[in-house]
């Protein structure tokens, strides 16, 4: 799976924490671009409305190349980066007693890195054909050694011994102190 070229769209200045974006970015880096629209398309987060936009922006520079089958996008790097604070400054809300309670509007930039992948028919990350070991690639079955036949021999006894009732205990007299005489009646 090897990529054969690459290309890029950014969102720069994005009102968004990167924070935030970093959560959608997460959930699309690396899936085909046709799954990582229908994702965002029906993802809740904020963020995927930005993001969609830059991946439908990043397919559009791909298909300007003829040579690029836009069914084998892959969506390769997808990062949010921390932008600077709107307008380059903390802003301030008024707190209790007269006191002023600074705030951050952050930004972010947002970059998505489609790659055409040569090989169409790779099993997916994360599924079974790709964890699945390979007949040719089995590991061979181990034999057991000669010290391990004696154990089950020695669990069996260890059953039975506790199994087995107990011996009874003499039943010690309990001594009184000092202050405590029995009275008889």
């Amino acid at each position: 799976m090897s990529p054969l070229k690459e290309f890029t769209a950014r969102h720069r200045f994005a009102h968004i924490t990167a924070r935030k974006a970093r959560y959608v970015a997460d959930l699309i880096r690396g899936r085909g671009v046709n799954e990582a629209l229908e994702l965002l398309q029906f993802t809740p987060n904020r963020g995927a409305t930005f993001y969609g936009k830059v991946l439908r922006s990043a397919i559009a520079n791909a298909s300007q190349d003829e040579d690029v089958n836009i069914n084998r996008l892959v969506v390769s790097t997808c990062t949010a980066d921390d932008g600077p604070l709107l307008q380059g400054r903390m802003r301030f809300r008024p707190g209790p007693q007269g006191r002023a309670m600074p705030f951050a509007k952050r930004l972010s930039h947002l970059t998505v890195k489609v790659a055409e992948v040569e090989d169409a028919g790779a099993p997916k990350r994360g599924s079974i054909e790709e964890s699945a070991p390979k007949p040719d690639e089995a590991e061979p079955v181990k034999k057991p050694r000669a010290g391990k036949a004696a154990a089950p021999a020695k669990r069996k006894a260890a059953a039975a011994k506790a199994k087995a009732p107990a011996p009874a205990k003499k039943k010690a007299k309990k001594s009184t102190g000092k202050g405590s005489e029995e009275k008889k009646a």
